[in-house]
Order: structure tokens, then sequence, then C-alpha cells
């Protein structure tokens, strides 16, 4: 049961950015593209032109990972977490790979701070599949024997 509670602890963990980025983006597009990620970096901007259709797209397509990954915390059923996980492994990697094309533009810290979210996001969901396949194993063990011995029996 301990393995359950990380396991979800961990889907709703992924959640949490997807949430943050998805809404950000979704009521204000263009302070997302000037401001993120706050504290005063700008890294969306750094990356001309504007576009309000593709930020927006960002947004919503976050917003369905977020809910999928809630839904998968909330149900738990592994063969739905381990779909889930793979997606956001999948779209993470392909953001990643992204990223690692546009260091250029970023200072040292920024890329390190980038790069280094996006390699904390991709070994938590790594590490949360391998978590699903052992509860799957363990839920897929036969139940312990009966014992030999009944109670009429004697030996």
């Amino acid at each position: 049961m301990r393995h359950r509670g990380i396991l979800r602890a961990g889907l709703l963990v992924l959640a949490l950015p997807s949430v943050v980025l998805g809404v950000w983006i979704t009521i204000a597009p263009r302070s997302f593209y000037d401001d993120f990620p706050g504290g005063g970096r700008h890294w969306v901007s750094a990356l001309p032109p504007y576009n309000e259709h593709l930020l927006r797209d960002f947004g919503s397509a976050n917003l369905t990972i977020a809910i999928v990954l809630i839904g998968a915390a909330i149900v738990l059923e592994s063969r739905f977490v381990q779909v889930t996980l793979l997606a956001y492994i999948v779209g993470t990697l392909a953001h990643l790979g992204y990223h690692l094309t546009t260091t250029g533009h970023y200072s040292s810290g920024d890329n390190i701070a980038s790069l280094g979210g996006f390699a904390v996001e991709l070994l938590l969901a790594v590490a949360l599949l391998v978590l699903t396949r052992q509860l799957a194993r363990a839920s897929e063990a036969p139940p312990p024997a009966a014992s030999s011995h009944s109670p009429t029996s004697r030996s």
C-alpha cells in the first residue's frame, strides 16, 4: 500500500507544473510569453515572435496532460498509469529535445535550470513507471497457499 501512496503523490507532483503552466497560459498568454518562468527571467520571449495561437495550444496541452495525470492518480489502475506515464515521458522528451537545440539563447544558469527541470521530471516519471511494473507484478502474484493442515486432520 505504501507504494500506491508514492505512485499517487508522484503523479500529482508531475501534474502540478502542467496545471500552473496551463492555467497561466490560458488566462494570460502574453504574460506567460513575456514573464515565464518569473523572477526576472524571460525564457519564452527569448525565442520570438509572440504567437498567441501556439501558446494557447501549449497551454491546453498542459491542461490535458494534467487532467490525465490527476485521473491516473485518482484511479490508480496500473495500465492506465503506465500509458499516462509513457505519454508524459514522450512529450517531455520531445520538449527537452527542442530545448537542447536552443541553449545559445540562454545563460548557463538558465540552461541548467531549464534542462535540469526536464531531467528531474523524466527521472521521476521513469521511476514511477518502474514502480507500476512492481505493483502490477505484486497484484498478479498468486495468493499465498493455504495451510496443508486442516482442522480435522491429524499428523
